[in-house]
């Protein structure tokens, strides 16, 4: 189905060889991703990029804190076109007024600096992207993980809300050139096969093995042209939890179709790799057989084929309950009692977002159920169409009839099922989801106050054929049906009629809406000559993501007040953090205006003369997690971090750019340690690292440390911190990017 290859191929006219009559730099030259990152490459380098992009996307969990920082910054008006989404934080009963302040701070920022605002439920973000902001050989910066447009011939990045900030103050993405990955597509998927369950099998094949981390997925062969556009993006979007950097595929009649069918034909391209192209790895995907996949909790990856699953369900549930029982003491969780009657029932499905909610998707669902019914007992089936013209289109075809008939449920256009914030099931509820993750708190439980719910990951079909067997879980290849192909219309009026086009009518008179709830980003201060931080969590799971750092669901109502977010940083993985955190924020305070506390000068004095260190060392908090960062861009699961007084994470490796990036942003020092290396110490235990200033100054990568231990013992500790380039330093040096262009301005 699918196969890895860890070592270099060539592409010559189209087929992969082990050599090729061309130099390696002449077919380096020849792939796509080759060609549209050095046609957007300022830098004159063709190894060290600095990208500026031709069009943003930000939804209202990012974009007030962007505009905010970029404002801070000196920003007049919006250099390219930049689209304000609100598809998250939509539910404006949660957390009173403060949601559709934010909207209206966003309206009023798209008319005073020239943007597009796109009202509550019109679109979630990477729909509206699709349909308005793609074209062939372009790139798009987005402040969401999951900004891929590859199979619309966009290259596409999820990043945090700084790098967005540096592109409005018309700055570049700065990155060494990345690596390539030829994904070769044989083959013809099955009926009843979709493309999330090409793409969670994707997820499970490289995931783990780190096989395409930060590298770009680059899509051709054959397999492409039997795959209509929706299932193409269905795919690509979920490209962003194999951890790759972007993605890029091959353009054909089929995506010519697409842009004809959204009025914009002239924005079409034929794109595809030279006679021959030089590409790093290889990813070989069998779309014929290619099975109906689940996803169990908490990782896309955690995969397997349905038919696996049911055959051994007992078994797999049994693993699930020990997992989530070892994360969370206080939740009482009971999957296996789903297994009964010779199945696995289910308690909801939900078919919703950038991944699930798309025309094809819902069109073959609506095929499934038409004439039956979901049943009158618990399951529960919800159906979010991607964009209102999405809507409109599903409502001439006659398939929203056929799902509200069968017992579904219709929503509006909200990414709230993908994030927390919608459908969120009774407690030890199954929910089955055609949305991107299944991380833990993404259905919107809170396992660590005992409360929790499981999230599935399934393709729509295979969801539909469950709700049609009344929550049964049942690959959709097991149902008899035949899908109806509907050629799709798109409706620009819907957006005329509704959407605020600014780009290019920038009116500096307008006054930004500010809500009680908007606030400015809190004095941050420069890199001191030492830096001593408290452990104020230790995390050891293999993963820590983004979900983990700051939960999504309701919390994210609070992301334009920075201190009142900072107040749920780790609080459903690490409680204690946030106390600790602010504790050593006030006593660096206190070392700040003059009075060396107590505890400071007690352990400096393990490792020097406190009266000598005190006045010259910077004291605060640190995370150390394995491998952090999986998962969302959002920029609070590290701006939190520093509001808290956070000014380091260590860990073994990042496990994405993005989140990297947003801890360089916020002034955090992204320290590693060697793979292997034992890391014993426990949260508060002290870190000294002494001279950094000097160390990030000089351009040194391996520092010295010293652990102070609780016992009062001190131990050396070898930290890294590598591949910086110079305006991370100065940023790092600066105590964050809002005062390194204040420095500047």
């Amino acid at each position: 189905m699918i196969e890895l290859i860890d070592h270099s191929v060539y592409l010559v006219d189209g087929v992969p060889q082990d050599s090729a009559p061309v130099s390696l730099q002449e077919a380096r030259q020849a792939t796509m991703a080759w060609q549209i990152l050095q046609a957007h490459n300022l830098s004159g380098d063709p190894e060290n990029l600095q990208v500026r992009f031709d069009a943003m996307a930000s939804h209202d969990i990012t974009y007030v804190g962007i505009i905010q920082q970029a404002r801070a910054s000196g920003m007049k008006e919006f250099p390219v076109p930049y689209a304000l989404t609100n598809c998250h934080n939509s539910l404006c009963a949660v957390g009173g007024t403060i949601n559709e302040d934010d909207h209206m701070y966003g309206l009023s920022a798209a008319k005073k600096y020239g943007g597009i605002y796109v009202p509550a439920n019109q679109s979630v973000i990477h729909s509206y992207a699709r349909e308005e902001l793609t074209r062939c050989g372009s790139m798009i910066l987005g402040s969401d993980s999951h900004t891929r447009y590859g199979a619309l011939g966009t290259m596409a990045v999820g990043e945090g809300g700084p790098e967005l900030a540096k592109q409005l103050l018309k700055n570049t993405w700065d990155i060494p050139m990345p690596q390539v990955v030829l994904v070769y597509l044989t083959g013809k998927p099955r009926r009843g096969v979709g493309p999330h369950d090409v793409a969670i099998a994707l997820v499970k094949a490289t995931f783990e093995r780190k096989f395409v981390n930060n590298k770009v997925l680059e899509f051709v062969g054959p397999g492409i042209a039997e795959l209509p556009i929706d299932f193409r993006n269905g795919i690509d979007v979920m490209t962003t939890e194999t951890t790759c950097l972007s993605s890029i595929w091959e353009t054909d009649e089929e995506t010519r179709s697409f842009y004809a069918a959204h009025g914009r034909p002239q924005d079409y391209a034929e794109l595809h790799p030279g006679k021959c192209a030089y590409y790093d790895k290889m990813v070989t995907i069998e779309l014929d057989k290619v099975e109906p996949m689940i996803a169990l909790p908490f990782h896309p990856s955690n995969a397997w084929t349905i038919r696996e699953f049911l055959a051994n369900a007992p078994g797999i549930l049994r693993q699930v309950e020990e997992d989530a029982a070892h994360r969370y003491p206080k939740a009482h969780v009971h999957l296996v009692e789903k297994y009964h009657d010779g199945g696995v029932w289910a308690d909801q499905g939900v078919i919703a977002g950038c991944s699930g909610g798309l025309f094809d998707n819902i069109t073959e669902a609506a095929d499934i159920v038409r004439g039956g019914s979901t049943g009158n007992g618990a399951f529960s089936f919800s159906v979010y169409p991607t964009s209102v013209p999405v809507s409109m289109e599903l409502m001439k075809v006659g398939a929203t009839a056929d799902l509200l008939h069968a017992g579904a449920v219709i929503k509006p256009s909200f990414c709230g099922p993908c994030f927390g914030a919608g459908d969120v099931p009774a407690n030890n509820g199954l929910s089955l989801r055609h949305t991107t993750r299944n991380f833990p708190n993404r259905e919107g439980s809170k396992p660590g106050e005992g409360q929790f719910a499981a999230v599935c990951l399934m393709d729509a079909r295979s969801i539909a054929a469950t709700a049609r067997n009344g929550g049964r879980i049942t690959p959709a290849t097991d149902v008899d049906y035949e899908p109806v192909h509907h050629e799709y219309h798109f409706d620009k009026s819907i957006y005329e009629n509704r959407v605020y086009y600014g780009f290019g009518k920038a009116d500096p008179s307008v006054e930004l809406v500010m809500g009680p709830n908007i606030t400015d980003w809190p004095k941050m201060y420069e890199l001191g000559e030492n830096l001593l931080v408290e452990l104020a969590a230790v995390i050891h799971d293999p993963v820590t993501t983004t979900d983990e750092l700051i939960p999504s669901g309701e919390t994210s109502s609070y992301r334009s007040n920075p201190l009142r977010m900072a107040e749920f940083t780790l609080s459903r993985r690490v409680p204690d953090y946030v106390p600790r955190a602010k504790e050593a924020a006030k006593l660096e305070w206190q070392r700040r205006h003059g009075t060396c506390p107590f505890h400071i000068r007690e352990v400096l004095g393990r490792v020097g003369d406190a009266d000598t260190l005190c006045p010259v060392t910077q004291y605060g908090s640190a995370v150390f997690a394995n491998r952090p960062g999986d998962g969302s861009a959002r920029e609070q699961a590290a701006s939190c971090q520093k509001v808290l007084g956070g000014f380091a994470n260590i860990c073994y490796e990042y496990a994405t750019k993005r989140y990297r990036s947003n801890c360089i942003n916020w002034g955090i020092l992204p320290f590693t340690i060697d793979e292997g290396a034992a890391f014993e110490y426990a949260s508060g235990d002290c870190v000294f690292v002494p001279n950094i200033r000097k160390a990030v100054e000089s351009k040194t990568e391996d520092i010295s440390a010293k652990v102070i231990r609780q016992n009062g013992t001190v131990e050396d500790l070898l930290l890294h911190i590598r591949n910086l380039t110079d305006d991370e330093r100065q940023i790092l040096l600066d105590g964050c990017l809002m005062n390194y262009y204040a420095n500047r301005n």
